[in-house]
């Protein structure tokens, strides 16, 4: 049997180590990421007695465990960088991995207790399980754990430019994403798991307005800083269209039975209901939003120098989430109309489309559906969790596998409340104990049936 204070005390030591990624990397204190790379071997010994390991740009790490055959390989992904915390804000200090509560309600208190080292330790807890026995797996198994996910997602870039190299293409990846959820579709009270069969594209566009400048007690009629309050003021007023794409049409097939009416019928025929419910669906929440349409919002403002000075140049920075069938390119040329403004720059500083849309039909996806009913279902009460497909709301490392990969997929295995979610890169992020030793049994079931 698992020791389970065992495991949860090795969560709790690397949680403790403060890996925050920055997208400057000079600003990246490298102490903590060599004492998390180099603890692994002690606290997981039959995982690197049976496993390879492999250092790849610098601090990301991959390992293969070698089955019966090397082809359509599984490979768990995570990553072990957090972003950055404003202590202050925390009821508890973001990096002693406190428990707090007991029984069923004790929560480990960590920068990082769910994006994303609560789904590298609990692959790390199921491969050691199984390989301190007898265990081969059918296929070879790989672990990918990134080191700067949460930035600029070289790592796992060059994770894959490796994989590539050697001609690796893996029958089925699984990354961080959705969880299982209650109560986020309306009417659907049935336990969720939420699998991203693709993610949303990314893009920052910044918007800049310039004038002469000047002294601020005399400013011209319409100095730079109101005109781009004008094109932000646009963007928000003429948000991007709403519509329904297929995995999300699939989303409310798969969860119309479990809807009571008159519910079933329009989660059921959306084909007739589509459109209606694509214009209702932005009033229920900032997640129910973000499923029918991309998303923008400005992020990052600058402008004079000083309070008494006019801006010669005021910037926006505009946060872009691309739903699946727009791109780069249609998103900035949207931008261009709504502002509608030849005086406002638009430039696209980065940005990257939606990713492919990996089936939710097949083998590699029974294999995903059946890990969580084996695992993650509560045989106490009889109530069996609903495997949906879904887009990913946000962009993860699994992205650049879908080079090499036609079945990548976004799951974290934990039963997540809504104020858990909501504390993801923001305070008092946490974690359930019982929630996330369930989550590693999740891990043990897919490498075995795999």
């Amino acid at each position: 049997m698992p020791d389970n204070d065992a495991a949860v005390a090795r969560f709790r030591e690397l949680l403790q180590l403060p890996t925050v990624s920055h997208a400057d990397e000079t600003e990246i204190e490298w102490e903590p990421f060599d004492a998390f790379v180099a603890a692994l071997p002690r606290l997981y010994p039959r995982t690197h007695e049976r496993l390879e390991r492999e250092i790849v740009d610098g601090h990301s790490l991959l390992y293969r465990w070698p089955g019966a055959a090397a082809s359509d390989p599984l490979v768990l992904m995570a990553h072990y960088d957090v972003v950055p915390v404003v202590e202050e804000e925390w009821d508890r200090l973001p990096f002693a991995a406190e428990i707090v509560g007991d029984g069923v309600d004790a929560a480990i208190h960590a920068r990082g207790a769910i994006d994303d080292k609560g789904s590298l330790v609990a692959i790390l807890e199921a491969v050691e399980q199984l390989a301190g026995s007898d265990f081969r797996p059918i296929r070879d198994v790989y672990l990918s754990f990134g080191h700067n996910e949460e930035t600029a997602g070289g790592g796992a870039r060059a994770v894959v430019d490796l994989l590539r190299e050697r001609g690796v293409r893996p029958g089925l990846v699984i990354d961080e994403g959705g969880a299982v959820v209650e109560g986020v579709v309306p009417g659907v009270t049935v336990p969720t798991a939420m699998v991203g069969v693709a993610e949303r594209g990314v893009m920052t566009a910044l918007l800049t307005a310039r004038e002469g400048g000047g002294h601020a007690s005399t400013p011209p009629a319409f100095p730079a800083t109101a005109r781009l309050a004008r094109a932000i003021g646009r963007l928000h007023r003429h948000p991007f269209p709403v519509r329904i794409a297929p995995p999300v049409r699939a989303l409310f097939a798969t969860l119309a039975p479990h809807a009571p009416q008159p519910l079933r019928w329009v989660f059921g025929n959306l084909a007739l209901t589509g459109p209606l419910l694509a214009r209702v669906f932005p009033r229920l929440g900032p997640e129910m939003n973000a499923l029918v349409r991309t998303t923008a919002v400005a992020t990052e403002l600058s402008g004079a120098p000083g309070e008494n000075v006019l801006a010669t140049t005021a910037r926006a920075a505009v946060n872009i989430r691309l739903l699946t069938g727009d791109t780069v390119a249609s998103a900035t040329d949207y931008v261009r109309r709504v502002i509608a403004d030849p005086e406002v720059e638009v430039e696209v500083r980065h940005g990257s489309d939606p990713s492919p849309v990996s089936p939710w039909r097949g083998e590699p996806w029974r294999r995903v559906a059946g890990a969580v009913a084996s695992a993650l279902s509560d045989s106490s009460s009889g109530e069996n969790i609903v495997t949906t497909p879904y887009i990913q709301l946000g962009a993860s490392d699994s992205r650049w596998f879908t080079a090499i990969s036609a079945h990548v997929y976004r799951f974290t295995p934990f039963h997540l409340t809504r104020a858990e979610r909501d504390a993801l890169h923001s305070h008092n992020e946490r974690i359930r104990v019982q929630v996330w030793l369930r989550g590693i049994g999740f891990y043990r079931d897919l490498i075995a049936a795999s």
